[in-house]
């Protein structure tokens, strides 16, 4: 398409589109900026409008109306993804879904809840106080319902109760006709047809728009304790995660942290006082003579392995205070370099490989010449660095971006994925071929059949 015709057909779809939405089509500078962006170290681009449905008939008329005039479409929630994925590479309508805010059912004898895609996770938390529920994905950063399943997010509670692959049971979805379909439903299991709701979610708006989810919800226990305990080395660390999970532990958290991140963390926050050795942050859940043996056996693991100064509490306040504090890793990464930004990347690997994977990442990180904390799930063998480099230095950025791709590497050769959970977007299309081999060809043919204009979000995952 030459840009004379993508001009006049952009500007026949902003009319159809501004006849349907009214001011609910913005162009204006500020509103597009937004949407330019991610979290991804990765150059804005502006789409050309912005549209903010409230309903899935909307959305349907919304796409038909960009088929008709190969308008590219980009499902936008709220900007919290990590390589590029709701970055508008081709221009074209950025689909902001955040008007699509409404929790639509609360089944607490199923253990389920119907939401609309713009529902940020802790909004859900909310609605379920009192109903002794909760929903258990939690990536960190508030994400919306829709781009966490779009992602295939998950988070510091992987390791017992799974990725929003395991709890989401059903979707609408509007494909790139404009159709709107249902997959799955509420039973918890199914032999009928093909899976499409696992088709859809980790496929980042590529196949489909997601525009209402039913998830799974857990039953909040009785007791919930965090702990840290600290360990000369990272291996010591690994190795007693890999113990402790081969005994049957049930843990809820396990996450890991480097010395180099430790320091981070007490300088952006000094009040938590911690050792700068490699610590590990954990929770448990359960009865409370459950979680009392849980404890008993997992520091006996620990002390086996070297730990030291194990610390726990029952504390909402102070086990608060903890995972706030892994929240903020990135930020508390940032203040050992001020004035740097950070180029995240990430990993997973068969638990058996992640201390080899994280050693040979050290040699890179130190070859390379770069400061980049390390943080990571270790319960399921998912890992990120966060590599601080002064945006102005292109020699840094670089090196940053081979120490990347380098990290990438070691994970696929030792049976792994270049992504746990970041996604592809534009920052790993580059490696799926690697990893997938055939598949890839696979997935190009796929997307080719249910979307063979090519609009939505062109550019991303294939």
């Amino acid at each position: 398409m030459n840009d004379m015709t993508r001009t006049t057909n952009i500007d026949a779809a902003l009319d159809d589109l501004r006849a349907a939405l009214g001011d609910r089509l913005s162009t204006g500078p500020s509103i597009l900026d937004q949407h330019a962006h991610d979290e991804a170290y990765t150059p804005p681009v502006r789409p050309d409008a912005v549209a903010f449905p409230e309903t899935t008939e909307e959305v349907s008329r919304i796409v038909k109306i960009c088929a008709a005039h190969d308008c590219p479409i980009v499902p936008y929630g709220f900007g919290t993804s990590l390589e590029g994925q709701v970055v508008p590479a081709s221009g074209g309508i950025s689909l902001d879904m955040s008007r699509m805010d409404r929790v639509l059912a609360i089944n607490e004898n199923d253990l389920d809840a119907v939401v609309q895609p713009g529902v940020r996770r802790t909004q859900l938390n909310d609605a379920l106080r009192g109903t002794g529920l909760m929903f258990t994905v939690d990536p960190g950063a508030d994400a919306s319902m829709g781009g966490m399943a779009s992602t295939r997010a998950s988070g510091t509670n992987t390791v017992r109760y799974g990725t929003m692959r395991e709890n989401v049971l059903a979707m609408v979805v509007v494909l790139a006709t404009g159709e709107v379909i249902r997959t799955g439903s509420r039973a918890r299991k199914s032999a009928s047809g093909y899976d499409l709701t696992h088709l859809f979610i980790g496929a980042e708006g590529t196949l489909g728009i997601i525009t209402e989810l039913t998830v799974k919800l857990h039953g909040q226990p009785d007791t919930i304790l965090s702990a840290t305990c600290a360990f000369d080395t990272v291996d010591d660390a690994v190795n007693t995660v890999i113990l402790a999970i081969q005994m049957g532990l049930p843990m809820a958290r396990i996450e890991l942290l480097d010395d180099v991140q430790m320091r981070g963390m007490n300088l952006f926050k000094p009040e938590l006082g911690l050792q700068e050795k490699p610590h590990l942050f954990l929770e448990f859940h359960g009865s409370q003579a459950g979680v009392a043996e849980q404890v008993d056996l997992f520091q006996a693991v620990a002390e086996e392995h070297g730990a030291s100064v194990f610390a726990s509490s029952t504390k909402m306040e102070e086990r608060n205070a903890l995972w706030a504090a892994r929240h903020e890793a990135y930020y508390a990464g940032r203040a050992l370099k001020p004035g740097a930004k950070g180029l995240i990347t990430d990993c997973c690997v068969p638990i058996s490989a992640l201390a080899e994977c994280i050693t040979r990442t050290k040699v890179e990180i130190e070859s390379a010449g770069l400061l980049a904390p390390l943080v990571g799930h270790v319960g399921d063998g998912n890992f990120h660095l966060n590599i601080l480099i002064d945006p102005a230095d292109t020699d840094e950025l670089e090196r940053a971006k081979a120490l990347a791709a380098s990290v990438n590497d070691i994970a696929l050769s030792l049976g792994g994925t270049v992504t746990g959970e970041h996604g592809v977007g534009l920052g790993k299309r580059k490696y799926m071929n690697a990893e997938h081999g055939a598949a890839y060809q696979f997935m190009q043919h796929l997307k080719a059949s249910v979307d063979p204009k090519g609009i939505l979000n062109p550019g991303k995952l294939v």
